[in-house]
């Protein structure tokens, strides 16, 4: 598992790391009962503070991707097994607008509307 990072991006560093554990699972790299890095770990390999790697970590819990426990560390659940099926989903979708001839830029509109944040 590589997590990568771009600390001059906008997004909160947290954010960034939950989105790469997030895709890892979706792409099938990620399994459930895989174990994430220690958080000091991943944060020295980062280079970044162990409470930022930590908020990571709760996020993905608090979505139910990830098992925090003492002593366990970050485990996986089953729930990132979902994540396979909606990337099958969302290829088929784009494949769809693509012979359909839909702008990226429409279809990503679509699914703002759809998925508001």
């Amino acid at each position: 598992m590589l997590i990568r990072i771009d600390p001059g991006s906008g997004e909160a560093i947290y954010d960034q790391i939950a989105t790469s554990v997030r895709g890892d699972a979706a792409r099938g790299t990620l399994r459930p009962g895989d174990r994430l890095p220690p958080a000091r770990e991943l944060a020295d390999a980062l280079d970044v503070n162990v409470h930022t790697v930590l908020r990571a970590y709760q996020l993905l819990r608090d979505e139910g991707l990830v098992d925090l426990r003492r002593g366990r560390g970050a485990v996986l659940t089953d729930a990132v097994a979902r994540g396979t099926e909606i990337l099958a989903a969302v290829r088929a979708l784009v494949a769809d607008a693509r012979r359909a001839g839909v702008p990226a830029q429409t279809l990503l509109t679509l699914i703002r509307e759809e998925y508001p944040a």
